[in-house]
């Protein structure tokens, strides 16, 4: 029954992955093998699950109806592991973590260390990636995402909310002038977050200081960047100004020196915020547990408010 199940969940990752080749990397397996497994399978039914060619494979009805049937049976398997997991008594077993790369450097990184310290019989694995991931067909068990949530089949948890600032250095100021609405900022150079089908260049401010009619501000700039570290020390260097969630500090705007603008304007988060999204609505101990000391160490407010002297009294 073991051996079945496990070609089970074989069959089910190479449909999810779209390949053998996806699949039998996600298992750190031979393609060979994972072929030879489905095989097996077949051979144990009695039917062919899928009419493979050179390149592509497509299911056969049988192998429709059996694979509707084994995501049934897979889910409940993994339901009664999280009932024996909840009734532990401290959280042990592999979690599987997938987030973007500067939240799990700056944030995730050193929970785990204490974590894993704290409980020596867990296994990590992080993935570190600014694309998203598939929770379900990559298998990880939970993701912390920054934004509006968009996948309605996953479960989330709000662990903090988003604080945005606008940015730009005193060598900037001093070259451009400062800018005291935000049609005049717009007319200055930005620098941009792009990565993918993601271009964060839009700005939602009152149109009136301390006003309650927002607007959206489209940026301009000549430079794009994919990575938050880099656009920090772009605007350093004075390239331009930028719109930027303050989780993506690491260190003081005094120390930097950053000067944040149009801080008499209220700016909208655009209904944004940090979320532990996993698949199953039953956590287990272990990523409950996880979750958890992630929101502690990220504290409240977030810790990176205090990256910008008197944040609570801006942007009102």
């Amino acid at each position: 029954m073991q051996s079945i199940t496990k070609q089970l969940s074989l069959f089910l990752d190479v449909v999810q992955q779209g390949s053998f080749t996806k699949a039998a990397a996600l298992h750190d397996m031979d393609n060979s093998l994972l072929s030879k497994q489905i095989k097996k399978l077949e051979a144990e039914l009695g039917v062919q699950l899928l009419n493979r060619s050179t390149r592509s494979f497509s299911l056969t009805s049988a192998g429709e109806e059996i694979l509707e049937q084994t995501q049934t049976l897979l889910d409940t398997l993994n339901q009664i592991q999280n009932i024996a997991d909840s009734y532990q008594s401290e959280p042990k077993g592999i979690i599987r973590i997938t987030s973007s790369i500067f939240f799990g450097q700056e944030y995730l990184q050193p929970v785990i260390s204490q974590f894993m310290k704290q409980y020596p019989n867990v296994k990590v694995t992080l993935s570190l990636d600014d694309k998203r991931a598939d929770i379900i067909s990559d298998h990880f068990d939970v993701a912390f995402r920054i934004g509006k949530l968009t996948e309605s089949n996953l479960i989330a948890k709000k662990i903090a909310n988003t604080h945005f600032a606008i940015l730009a250095s005193e060598a900037f100021l001093a070259e451009h002038g400062h800018p005291q609405t935000p049609e005049e900022l717009i007319q200055l150079p930005a620098v941009i977050y792009s990565n993918g089908n993601v271009i964060l260049d839009q700005m939602r401010l009152s149109q009136q200081p301390h006003g309650e009619q927002f607007k959206n501000y489209k940026m301009q700039g000549n430079y794009k960047v994919s990575d938050v570290r880099t656009i920090i020390e772009a605007v350093k260097d004075g390239l331009g100004y930028t719109h930027i969630d303050l989780f993506n500090l690491n260190q003081s705007i005094t120390e930097l020196k950053l000067v944040p603008l149009l801080t008499r304007y209220s700016l909208s988060t655009m209904d944004t915020g940090i979320y532990a999204v996993y698949p199953h609505r039953k956590q287990t101990l272990l990523v409950s547990e996880f979750i958890k000391a992630v929101q502690q160490y990220i504290g409240t407010p977030p810790k990176w408010v205090e990256h910008v002297p008197n944040y609570k009294n801006l942007y009102k």
